[in-house]
Formats: structure tokens, C-alpha cells, sequence
């Protein structure tokens, strides 16, 4: 039987189980100042991930407005932050 470490053994089960996409959006969610800067983070309601789908959720149209425009930046940011390509569209509400 070969030894693994605890972390490698996490990472295995994570993404085998359902449960990966919402260990991902907590994991953005904690990087979320740092991917996109303290203003855009202050008024970002809630993020989620579904399928490879980052849902990013805002009540301030301009914001909403400005992400649509950055949708592939930030799909750049969020995936080099999870250290994989996990994020493949970004859908604004």
C-alpha cells in the first residue's frame, strides 16, 4: 500500500465527491479581495459555483456592468487562485 499525505488523500477525495465545486467557492470566496480588488469585493453579494460555472451575484448595476466586460479576466484570475482550470464561463446576476 503506498503512503499518501493527509493533503493528497483530501485532494483525491474532493475531487471525486460532489462536494468540490463548494470547497471551490469557499476558496474564492476568501481570495475574492485579492482576485478582484476591495472595491468590486465590497459589493459582491455572493459567489457560487455550479458545473464550472462561477455565478457572481451584485445589487450595483455599474459593477454588474464593469464584470460583464472582465469575464475573461476574471476567469484567468479565479483558476490561477484554485491553482486549476476549474472556472470555465462567468454568468453576472
Amino acid at each position: 500500500m503506498a503512503e499518501v499525505s493527509i493533503g493528497e488523500a483530501l485532494k483525491q477525495f474532493l475531487k471525486s465527491s460532489k462536494l468540490k465545486s463548494g470547497v471551490q467557492a469557499l476558496q474564492i470566496q476568501d481570495a475574492w479581495e485579492k482576485i478582484m480588488g476591495k472595491t468590486i469585493a465590497r459589493y459582491t453579494d455572493k459567489i457560487e459555483i455550479i458545473n464550472s460555472t462561477l455565478f457572481i451575484s451584485s445589487s450595483v448595476a455599474p459593477l454588474k456592468n464593469e464584470l460583464l466586460y472582465q469575464k475573461a479576466k476574471i476567469i484567468e484570475r479565479v483558476n490561477e487562485a484554485l491553482g486549476e482550470k476549474a472556472i470555465t464561463e462567468v454568468v453576472i446576476r
